[in-house]
């Protein structure tokens, strides 16, 4: 098995809140992220396909086609966005790392899973000390 990763950005903002608690309750439970309006990160997204060589091509996955896939659906829909507020599949999810990177999982993982290959791993990087890393439901 091979496994090929590239790498992206985005800037995205987001409130980590539970909208059936007080503000008072959220600021306790979630911090300074709980913040009303909101704040926002420079995210670092790796996204990990694993597979097979592929005799004809001589790849697991043309890295190119990665970059596009990954940027349709998931960049360019979050990219200088609000999570809670701006991007259709985060609706009425709790914008926690770890629901990006799950939320990202279902969006991205029909369109890069053939027989050949699959999406091995997601990982998010939200600030220089804390990342997420999914792996699906292996």
């Amino acid at each position: 098995m091979i496994y090929i990763t590239r790498k992206f950005h985005f800037s995205a903002s987001h409130r980590v809140y539970n909208p059936a608690l007080s503000d008072e309750e959220n600021l306790k439970k979630y911090g300074k992220c709980s913040n009303p309006n909101g704040h926002g990160h420079n995210y670092v997204m790796k996204v990990t396909v694993a597979g097979e060589v592929d005799p004809e091509i001589g790849y697991v996955m043309d890295l190119t086609e990665l970059k596009v896939l990954v940027e349709k659906y998931l960049v360019d829909k979050v990219d200088h966005k609000n999570l809670n507020l701006d991007v259709d599949f985060m609706k009425g999810v709790l914008p926690s790392t770890e629901n990006i990177a799950l939320k990202f999982w279902e969006q991205i993982e029909p369109v890069i899973n053939t027989d050949s290959r699959k999406l091995y791993s997601i990982r998010i990087q939200e600030t220089i000390n804390n990342s997420v890393e999914y792996r699906g439901n292996n």
